[in-house]
Order: structure tokens, then sequence, then C-alpha cells
């Protein structure tokens, strides 16, 4: 694995958990709160598997860009929105056709995943050109 593809990944890393924050600690908490039956006590959450979980998933996103061709930012924000696209219908219409969350919430997955990815995809096409 090159410096650069690492440095990919710990951009992405850095990116995903920074927007997280913003989306699921600020911009959702209210949400959160009003469907705490659904959710894990803040002291019981995971949040050393949840730091593991982002960080092979922004391996794994950032290895698999290796395939695109030609690399360049348009490239990488398309590669970033399509994926985002796929992640985010499962993650929020997915989810709310098993779980009793708002369909506001569902939207905020969806479009949060959405851009998550097309960030992360600008990322890539940036470090990983040629």
């Amino acid at each position: 694995m090159t410096k650069r593809t690492i440095w990919a990944i710990a951009a992405v890393f850095i990116a995903w958990s920074a927007m997280d924050f913003l989306l699921h600690g600020v911009l959702l908490r209210s949400t959160y709160e009003a469907t705490s039956d659904l959710w894990r006590p803040m002291d019981e959450m995971k949040m050393p598997l949840m730091r593991l979980v982002t960080l092979a998933f922004a391996a794994c996103f950032t290895v698999i860009y290796q395939y695109v061709e030609p690399k360049s930012l348009t490239a990488g924000v398309r590669y970033g929105a399509l994926f985002g696209l796929a992640t985010g219908l499962s993650m929020g219409f997915g989810s709310y056709s098993y779980m009793p969350i708002p369909l506001s919430l569902a939207w905020s997955w969806f479009l949060g995943s959405w851009l998550e990815l097309t960030v992360a995809g600008a990322l890539v096409g940036t470090i990983l050109k040629p």
C-alpha cells in the first residue's frame, strides 16, 4: 500500500468522523432523543467498534477506488456519489423498512450517507490522481 493510499484512507476517515459528529451529534440529536427507546444509552454505545468499522469502510472505499480509471477529482466525485447513493439507500430506506424510525430520519441517513461518500470521493480523487 502506497503512502498516498494511506493518506487517502486517513483523510476519508477524518472527514467521515467530523461529518458524522455534525450529522448525528448535532443536527439529528433531537431526533435521536425523541426516539431514545430505539438506541443504546450513550454509556453503552460501542464507540471503539464504530471507529474501527469507519476505518475499515474508509480503507475499502479507498482501495476500491484504485480500480477506477482515469483517476481525477471528477472521477472521484462520480465514484463517491454513486457509492453514496447505494449506501444511502441501504442506510436510510433499508433501515426504515424494518425499524420504526421516522421517515425524516431515513431521509437524513440517506442524504448524509450520500454527502459523506461524495466528499470522500472528492478526497480520494484528489489525493490518488496521477
